[in-house]
């Protein structure tokens, strides 16, 4: 019997205390279970049209996924016992993102060179499947413990996985905001997608590098043990010390709360009659 899922959002984004717009693009979906994050990068304003594009790309694709109209579906292999068919649609749709992004950029001269961060999450069962690009994080709040369960893709990071930086010096370089893998920039992407087990009471948040940048890992641990129970609070408190620390870049972070863990998808009619009874 498939549990009758229930998570609570919330989410927040903020222009920050220096741009003079905002790059960031995020949404969630409380019935379908999902949310995205995507942080833009390019000249003018290509980057708002990087993120947008991408998230509004792949709401339609998980939408569709759910409601059992989806295209990729069928690209899925049963073979690969690594990836349930949840993460496999999650990649594919990121991958379909990047196509349709990087198409653009290549012939609107207004949007050469425009890319974008992206860390998405789709919550199934007792399950969520988290794909990401870049420098966005994803972060899981669980008995009173904060942890990070994306990787960054950054030059940084790099350094640090080889022994050559710690995390204190990286946080202090002038290069913490080179990415080495973006959505829109390349024919071809590599997507991460993990699958986490989930259970009731877990908090996740997603957020763009406004937030971590500007904001130890401590502190948005204690914000969370202090503000949990209020996911309004605490988005509002998050972005508010991202500003009162300079607030250099644009600041998002999307929350969410398991209260009851989601039904699989998977596209069949009797799996979505659950939902609405």
């Amino acid at each position: 019997m498939n549990f009758r899922g229930k998570l609570q959002f919330v989410a927040r984004t903020d222009v920050g205390q220096v741009r003079d717009h905002n790059e960031d693009f995020i949404t969630e979906n409380e019935r379908m279970g999902f949310a995205i994050l995507a942080d833009g990068m390019g000249g003018l304003n290509a980057g708002e049209v990087a993120s947008s594009m991408a998230v509004h790309l792949l709401v339609d694709e998980l939408a569709d996924y759910r409601n059992g109209s989806s295209l990729i579906a069928a690209e899925i292999d049963d073979s690969d016992n690594d990836l349930p068919a949840e993460a496999q649609v999650l990649r594919k749709a990121v991958e379909k993102a990047n196509n349709s992004v990087f198409h653009v950029s290549q012939t609107q001269a207004q949007c050469q060179g425009m890319g974008t961060t992206v860390v998405a999450a789709y919550y199934y069962n007792d399950k969520v499947s988290v794909a990401h690009i870049g420098d966005s994080r994803m972060y899981r709040f669980r008995a009173g413990v904060l942890e990070q369960i994306t990787k960054d893709h950054s030059f940084v990071q790099e350094l640090i996985d080889k022994g050559l930086f710690t995390k204190e010096e990286a946080r202090a370089s002038n290069k913490k905001n080179v990415v080495t893998r973006a959505l829109g920039v390349a024919p071809f992407v590599d997507v991460e997608v993990h699958e986490h087990e989930v259970e009731e009471g877990d908090v996740y948040l997603m957020c763009s590098d406004g937030l971590h940048d500007l904001v130890v890992d401590q502190d948005i641990e204690n914000s969370m043990i202090e503000l949990s129970s209020n996911l309004n609070e605490l988005a509002s408190h998050l972005v508010n010390l991202a500003n009162v620390s300079g607030g250099k870049d644009n600041i998002s972070v999307v929350l969410t709360r398991v209260v009851k863990p989601y039904p699989s998808a998977g596209g069949l009619i009797e799996k979505i009659v659950n939902w609405f009874e």
